[in-house]
């Protein structure tokens, strides 16, 4: 039988509904699922990627692709089935369990985004042995403390020593400078500075990756024969930012340099075939890069890395 719209219509009328959800919201319709974390291996490391907050924005291009026309904008959008007009946003930070540590990558904003995403896999923030902060943006700094102060109280804490120095000397009334008095020096004591290079522990090496902040890191995950990059911020929109990465972003610090960063990075995850996970890519947010033209290509994990 020739297969045409109608007869798939037909088809469809006859199947058996299949729920998407099995509670239903108060307006009658199904509820969306409710994932908040998604567990890969890497080589001995389990590596959680945690929803911690997604929604729909307006107006796009008021923070990607603002160094080109609306006419690319567009046609960019549409090559790649997405609207120009509205977008949606993820926030996935990560904890890797290596078997004797829970460390947790960034702390996402105040509230229960990230402690609701970890008990999806049952940990708790007590469960937390390390806290590395990739930047003191206040999406990655902001859960440090809660109403009942800090947040995670048997963690000790890590982060890069530029981004550190840079921001602690800005002083009063720099809007950073005062969400860390609040949120991070208070725990300075606890803390370990990093330098390109340095180890959270053996099999995970900060790299810098400068420009979205001034000392903005990623880190390597090496562990087995397998290998894993947690870009954190290095592109924030797997089209507008990723796949294009001269397209400036309106939360880059340094516009060129974070071209440049993504440029040196994607170039070495595409070459050497090494997945990575971004912190705003769509959730699951973990993935592979493929060059593409005078750009990348965003290819998002199937069942690679599934834990067996």
């Amino acid at each position: 039988m020739a297969l045409t719209r109608r007869t798939l219509l037909a088809s469809a009328a006859a199947a058996p509904l299949v729920p998407l959800a099995t509670q239903a919201s108060a307006g009658g319709h199904a509820a969306a699922p409710t994932q908040k974390a998604r567990t890969f291996t890497v080589g001995d490391f389990a590596v959680t990627t945690l929803l911690a907050g997604t929604g729909q924005r307006d107006e796009p291009q008021g923070t990607f692709g603002m160094n080109v026309s609306a006419e690319e904008f567009a046609r960019v959008s549409e090559e790649n089935f997405i609207s120009a007009e509205t977008y949606q946003g993820f926030f996935n930070p990560v904890v890797v369990q290596t078997g004797s540590e829970t460390i947790l990558f960034d702390t996402g904003l105040p509230g229960d985004g990230v402690p609701s995403a970890l008990a999806e896999v049952g940990l708790s923030p007590a469960d937390i042995t390390h806290v590395v902060l990739t930047h003191m943006h206040p999406d990655h700094i902001g859960g440090m403390t809660g109403d009942a102060g800090e947040v995670y109280t048997n963690a000790s804490y890590v982060t890069g020593r530029r981004e550190y120095d840079f921001w602690t000397g800005q002083g009063a009334g720099n809007r950073i400078f005062d969400m860390m008095a609040q949120k991070v020096t208070p725990f300075a004591e606890k803390m370990r500075f990093l330098d390109e290079g340095g180890e959270v522990r053996p099999g995970i090496t900060a790299m810098g990756a400068f420009g979205h902040t001034p000392g903005h890191m990623v880190y390597m995950l090496d562990s087995g024969d397998a290998q894993l990059l947690i870009t954190a911020d290095m592109a924030n929109h797997h089209v507008w930012s990723l796949a294009n990465p001269d397209w400036e972003v309106r939360f880059d610090g340094d516009k060129a340099a974070a071209a440049g960063t993504r440029r040196r990075i994607l170039t070495m995850l595409a070459e050497e075939r090494i997945p990575m996970v971004g912190y705003h890519m769509p959730f699951p947010a973990a993935g592979y890069v493929e060059t593409r033209g005078d750009g990348f290509h965003w290819v998002p994990v199937t069942y690679q890395m599934t834990p067996a």
